[in-house]
């Protein structure tokens, strides 16, 4: 079946689910907490970590929390050890539960630069440059990401993290035809998000402020970009870039029991926000 009869057969009977859970007396009882990649897919490294056990020790921490101070909130995890989780089936598990809100748990990193290391002179006396790559360690900040379309240029982000998907197994059958080169795809996988986009871009807007407010973190705003992970969601989603594993300071940060505490508080807050304004009695 591809994509675009898939998007017909379930864009309506979203839609409907959505607008009946939001007006008919909607609650936070189910959080699924997505650590990022896993197993083989690394993800992002520092110059000590990688992103998948940093996703993994904050995503465990934030579900204690969740669990100790929520508990009447029921807390499933895509993962809780360093293995391969399928994206189809993280966002599987979360529909199959009936989940109210989905986080997944990321860390940013930037590309090495292009830099000018020497000259050298040629036989007739012409200066060339000699060209070699650095690490880019300035760049710092979190950002928070909700699944939408957009511009065509501003795929790059997308396409880093859905690219996990061509390391699953029959990744074109669970996927429906899915390309994550083509940001074409992006547009159609849209429509499965569109119900509820408001929803999360209150609880991203939330997680920045927190982050802002709560640790003076450098807040690179809210981004709409065409995530799978997100777009296979049938509820208010968000991806969380907690900070840059290629910054040596972000990294100590999140690697840290005092960083990874404040993270986690910033995401409860944030929940505990949203969870307040958006339920209906």
């Amino acid at each position: 079946m591809n994509l675009k009869r898939i998007v017909f057969l379930f864009a309506i009977p979203l839609f409907f689910n959505a607008q009946t859970a939001f007006s008919q007396g909607y609650k936070v009882k189910t959080i699924v907490i997505d650590a990022g990649h896993g197993g083989p897919k690394s993800g992002a490294s520092g110059s000590y970590s990688l992103e998948k056990n940093v996703a993994l020790k904050v995503a465990l921490r934030l579900g204690k929390k969740f669990e100790e101070e929520m508990p009447d909130v029921k807390i499933l995890y895509t993962r809780k050890t360093d293995v391969d989780v399928e994206f189809h089936k993280r966002a599987a598990l979360a529909n199959d539960n009936k989940a109210d809100i989905f986080i997944s748990i990321h860390c940013n990193s930037m590309p090495r630069r292009r830099v000018i290391t020497g000259y050298t002179k040629t036989r007739n006396g012409k200066r060339v440059a000699r060209y070699g790559y650095v690490n880019n360690t300035t760049t710092s900040g979190t950002e928070t990401f909700v699944a939408g379309s957009h511009r065509l240029n501003e795929q790059d982000a997308a396409i880093r993290e859905n690219a996990d998907i061509k390391l699953e197994k029959n990744y074109k059958e669970n996927y429906d035809g899915y390309d994550p080169n083509d940001p074409e795809t992006f547009i159609i996988l849209s429509l499965f998000k569109n119900t509820f986009r408001d929803q999360s871009l209150k609880l991203a807007r939330l997680m920045q402020d927190s982050y802002t407010a709560d640790s003076r973190r450098v807040n690179r705003g809210v981004k709409e970009q065409g995530l799978l992970i997100l777009q296979r969601c049938g509820m208010p989603a968000v991806l969380t870039e907690i900070g840059f594993i290629s910054n040596p300071e972000e990294e100590d940060y999140m690697n840290s029991v005092a960083g990874q505490d404040e993270i986690v508080n910033s995401i409860f807050k944030a929940v505990k926000t949203y969870k307040k304004e958006t339920e209906i009695n």
